[in-house]
Parts: C-alpha cells; structure tokens; sequence
C-alpha cells in the first residue's frame, strides 16, 4: 500500500497522481480515459480497462476421481474454458461424468472432443444475466415444487411428486448459474456497477439462493413421501388441518422472497410475525394425526419438520431483506 497526500487546486477541485508504475503497466497516458466507481464502504475504485473485452479465463483438469466436483468448481469460479486434459486416454466413465457434468451447468457446452481431451466452454456473457431474474427464476420454480409437493401428497398423486423431484436439477443449475455470476460480478467491479450490484449485494444474493435452493430440496422430499404414501386417503380433519398449514407456510415462503427482492421491509417483518401463527397450525397438524397406522404418522411428521424447515428458510431470507438506499 502507497501513502499519497490530497492536493488541491486554486479552484477546488481535488485530485491525487497516480502509481507510475501502475499507469505504465496500464497503458495510461495524457488523455487516457478510466472510469471510477465508489463502493458502499466508500473506497473508490479506478479500473483503467473497463470498456476492454477482457481475456478467456481458461483453467486444465486432469481427470481425477472428483471429476465432477473439480468441473463445477472451475464453473462457479467463473472460468470460461475448461479443458480436461488425459495423459493416455479419457475413459468412457470419465467422458460420461463430463457431459453430466456439462448438462448440470447453465451455458457450458463441449466445443472439442478428441481421445484424451475434452474442451468446454461457457457461452453465456455475464453482463446479460441479471442476478435478480435468475433468483426470480429459481424461486418461482421452487415456490411451485412446495405447492405440487403437497397436493400430491394430499391427493395421492404419485405423477405428480416425481414430476415436483424432476424439477429440482433445474434449480440446482440456476443455483450454480447464479453464483458464477455473482462471483463474476465480485472479479469485476465495472461488470457490478452495470448490473447496479455492490459486493454486499452479491453476499445476500448468494445466501438467499442457497435457502431457495433449500426450500425445493426440502419439497422434493416431501414428494418422497407423496411417492411413498400412494394411494392413502387422509381423514377430513388431517387433510384440512395439514393444507392449511402448508397454505400459510407457501404464502409466507413467496412473501419472503418478494420482500428480499422488492427490498420492502414491511412485507420482510410480517414474515416473523407469523411465526405463533405458524406454529399453531404445524401443531393442529400433528394432533390430529393420532387415528393414522404408526408408519403414516410418523412419515406425516416428517412432513410438518420439513415445512416447519421452508418456513425458517423464509424467515431467514426475509432476514437478509435490506431497504434501498437513498
């Protein structure tokens, strides 16, 4: 770090000089045209290069037992090629686990294939996907998962709970899509100040997305139980009981997210508010499951732990609601 001292000139205008070494390196030069950005914490921010297409991010993975893991990794940490590179051959094991690999991530498509490499390439530009319609997208989907997971255990449609754990692959690759972009965002303060996302923003985005991804996690598993408990026909009391529970729970899980996204800290807190109300019908539920055989009193209980679980992923997402600033 260089201490420099703030000059003035006879008309008020402050102005500091610049590293030289940092200006040659840079190309900077009499005329030369940078931007400035002041972050929420109040550093400025000079980036002499930000309307310069910046360089491929390219990263080589020799193919390992963790594979998979090592594909994601240098997907979500933004690079743009992924070469994975063989000393003999790549097996058939390792050439399938790369294209599901590939199928799991948003934008990464294989360009090149031969018998001991694999090229991929990420064809989305990040300066096109906004952080927020991503997290749009990976809500609505999860909110319909809840909602189809419930029904279908209500209603006994086995169908329709595979189709709610089908699903869920598409929010973890929105999921995945998101922290790439995010991080991006992080590496690139003009690609932020486009998006009009600080890195705080990029902090609470990444957390709400992991609790979204929760949420439809959790609903795929309460289709598990939808699946296994086909067929059984819920007296009129559980069955009212328990969709009255997951009505309030769902429409508190949409409340969240609205008000993280809208910023709007009323909505925000009337999610907390709801918690005695909540508890109330979550045990309504569980009393009223006594006339149930063990086995399906048991999974039903499970039921009311998971959605319990959605309901405090709401509360934490509302938590994260910040008002707009000024």
């Amino acid at each position: 770090m260089e201490i420099r001292k703030i000059q003035m000139t006879r008309g008020g205008t402050f102005f500091v000089t610049l590293p030289k070494e940092w200006a040659v390196r840079n190309g900077i030069k009499r005329g030369t045209v940078v931007a400035s950005m002041v972050t929420p914490d109040g550093k400025l921010i000079i980036d002499p290069k930000y309307d310069v297409e910046p360089a491929p991010r390219t990263t080589v993975i020799k193919p390992g037992p963790h594979l998979n893991r090592e594909i994601i990794s240098k997907y979500l940490l933004g690079y743009d090629i992924i070469t994975i590179e063989a000393k003999d051959r790549i097996t058939p094991d390792q050439r399938d686990a790369i294209k599901q690999s590939s199928s799991r991530l948003i934008g990464l498509e294989i360009i090149e294939e031969n018998y001991s490499k694999i090229v991929m390439q990420c064809l989305l530009e990040p300066s096109a996907l906004s952080p927020e319609k991503i997290l749009r997208r990976e809500h609505l989907i999860a909110s319909g998962m809840c909602k189809d997971s419930v029904i279908a255990l209500l209603e006994g449609d086995a169908q329709l709970a595979k189709n709610v754990i089908a699903r869920d692959n598409e929010v973890d690759r929105l999921y995945f899509l998101l922290v790439r972009v995010l991080r991006t965002i992080i590496q690139n303060p003009s690609l932020g100040e486009k998006l009009s996302m600080h890195p705080i923003d990029c902090l609470d985005y990444r957390l709400a997305a992991s609790l979204v991804e929760a949420v439809a996690d959790q609903s795929s598993q309460i289709s598990c139980y939808a699946i296994k408990f086909k067929g059984l026909k819920l007296e009129d009391s559980v069955f009212k009981a328990l969709h009255e529970f997951y009505k309030a729970v769902h429409e508190t899980y949409n409340d969240a997210v609205t008000a993280f996204i809208s910023r709007n800290i009323l909505i925000a807190e009337s999610v907390r508010e709801r918690e005695s109300k909540i508890r109330e019908l979550s045990r309504k539920v569980e009393s009223s499951t006594g006339s149930l055989p063990l086995e399906r009193a048991q999974g039903l209980a499970t039921v009311i732990s998971l959605l319990n679980r959605i309901y405090d992923h709401s509360v934490d997402i509302s938590d994260l609601t910040a008002p707009r600033e000024p």
